[in-house]
């Protein structure tokens, strides 16, 4: 049997530094951790570095590089230079130019790979990097199996937790509805604008963007098209807006100000999310589906110029019957970022 809320313990376990074990790794997060609990962890100092795919290219493992999804887990050996403050520059993509890389670094047989391929999921979901140290032994906080995370992000048990109505900007007659699971600490929203009349509502999928709607972040497109998406749904006379918690295509507010900080390096905003190890996109749209579902909304037109939401809405039992171009001028700031949405992501602009 799985159990969520084991899943939850691990992920606060993860983000104050404790030791968890998944299957058979027991596992130290890098991040969150310091030497001292290294040295608690692993007193023999034996213990490899579990990283993802996208830093053993940056670690010039090539097998890795030339094979791997970037999220994919590699087992690094534990050479002596491996402290734990070379740990943390190899987990962090932002120390590359400050730190030099000692190596040579040589990758290790994968072992228990379901479960090493589990706790860089269960990282990423905490919002921290995908690095740990592994060993098969040792003490833990929590012991988890794969299939608690999988319980733990299972989008049906999502439920309606509250709703109200709340006049908004360019749309005052608006309804206000907040869903959540027990475990997660954050909470989904969506925006039903106007009524009901017999056609499918046009719906706007729209990632939490803290920079970017909150902010007036001129990086990306957010926050101008989160205001744009309001106005045509008004002007269509019915549709609902779903505010996904899933900042930086899922991989958290801090990774993503990560990546904020690589493309200040010159990485665009696909290789700096790759650099970090996380996939190009780990947005889960099986949740926007299952928002709509408690909406009672199976059929959609929906408002977007990224196919790939289209493929995961329909791959959830969502019919999309029409997609509508959300296109928005650029910005001297952000031109960069939406070619590369154009040419690397596919987006239809």
């Amino acid at each position: 049997m799985s159990d969520p809320r084991a899943a939850a313990r691990a992920i606060d376990a993860l983000r104050r530094g404790w030791p968890i074990r998944i299957g058979a790794l027991a596992l130290l997060p890098v991040e969150t951790a310091d030497a001292g609990r290294l040295a608690a962890f692993d007193p023999e100092g034996i213990a490899p570095l579990l990283l993802s795919a996208g830093r053993a290219a940056t670690l010039k493992l090539a097998n890795q590089r030339e094979a791997a999804e970037p999220d994919a887990p590699v087992l690094i050996d534990r050479a002596p230079w491996l402290d734990f403050a070379m740990a943390t520059a190899l987990a962090d993509p932002q120390l590359d130019l400050a730190t030099p890389m000692k190596g040579p670094f040589r990758a290790l047989p994968l072992i228990a790979a379901a479960d090493a391929a589990a706790a860089l999921r269960l990282a990423r979901i905490a919002g921290l990097l995908p690095a740990f140290f592994a060993r098969p032994a040792g003490e833990a906080e929590v012991t988890i199996t794969p299939a608690d995370i999988d319980a733990h992000e299972d989008a049906t048990r999502l439920t309606i937790a509250a709703r109200a109505r709340l006049p908004v900007a360019h749309a005052e007659d608006a309804e206000i509805v907040a869903f959540r699971t027990p475990e997660s600490p954050g909470e989904h929203v969506a925006l039903l604008i106007g009524e009901p009349d017999g056609r499918a509502p046009l719906v706007r999928l729209h990632s939490e963007c803290l920079t970017g709607d909150a902010l007036g972040s001129l990086k990306c497109d957010c926050g101008p098209q989160l205001d744009a998406a309001i106005r045509e749904i008004e002007a269509s006379g019915w549709g609902i807006l779903l505010y996904l918690r899933q900042e930086g295509r899922g991989i958290g507010l801090v990774n993503k100000l990560r990546a904020y900080a690589l493309q200040d390096q010159g990485y665009d905003t696909v290789d700096a999310n790759t650099r970090l190890g996380f996939a190009i996109d780990a947005r889960d749209f099986g949740v926007a589906a299952r928002m709509l579902e408690l909406l009672g909304q199976r059929t959609v037109r929906l408002l977007t110029n990224n196919p790939a939401k289209v493929a995961g809405l329909e791959a959830a039992g969502i019919a999309v019957v029409e997609r509508v171009p959300h296109f928005l001028p650029p910005n001297p700031h952000n031109e960069k970022y939406l070619a590369t949405k154009r040419d690397r992501t596919g987006h239809q602009l």
